[in-house]
């Protein structure tokens, strides 16, 4: 074997162990929807909304924050865009890590806190109203999908829970 071959033989076994050096750090994995259960997801939320005569805007966030998909219904207010993003936004950050599936979990939990452990301070993007719910898959949060622009909270929360509920069994 010449010198060249024998050399490029250990370069090529040093470049393995780095890269086996690599892999044992590890790496995260997550979950997200696809951008197909996603888009279904604020199209049904949209949709369930407009059947009881509700405008709104629906978003669906990873677990980063980042909007996956988002659909303003026809005649929604322009403030809900921002809204319905803040919701899906808090349920998916705030409520991850003590596992709370809506907003409302959230804000009752907030409601019932000693005042020293509120935030004093508005947080960015947060929110502490009703209208958003954890999107879960293997009893895991992987994302959040907020609705805004119905009359009350509660509505724009039945409208999610609804979208969702069509998707369930394509979330195990």
């Amino acid at each position: 074997m010449s010198r060249i071959s024998a050399g490029l033989q250990v370069l090529a076994l040093v470049a393995g162990a780095a890269a086996t050096g690599v892999q044992a750090q590890g790496l995260v994995t997550t979950h997200k929807l696809s951008a197909a259960l996603a888009n279904e997801l604020v199209g049904d939320s949209v949709a369930i909304c407009a059947k009881n005569g509700y405008k709104v805007v629906a978003v669906v966030v990873d677990l980063d924050g980042v909007r996956q998909a988002v659909l303003r219904g026809d005649g929604a207010p322009i403030h809900s865009m921002d809204n319905a993003y803040y919701k899906a936004y808090t349920v998916a950050s705030v409520g991850l890590s003590r596992k709370e599936e809506s907003t409302k979990q959230i804000a009752d939990r907030m409601a019932k806190a000693a005042p020293t452990t509120v935030p004093q301070t508005p947080l960015p993007n947060v929110t502490y109203a009703q209208g958003a719910i954890a999107i879960m898959a293997g009893g895991n949060t992987i994302g959040g999908l907020g609705v805004s622009g119905a009359p009350g909270g509660n509505f724009d929360e039945e409208c999610a829970r609804g979208a969702l509920a069509k998707i369930k069994d394509r979330l195990k």
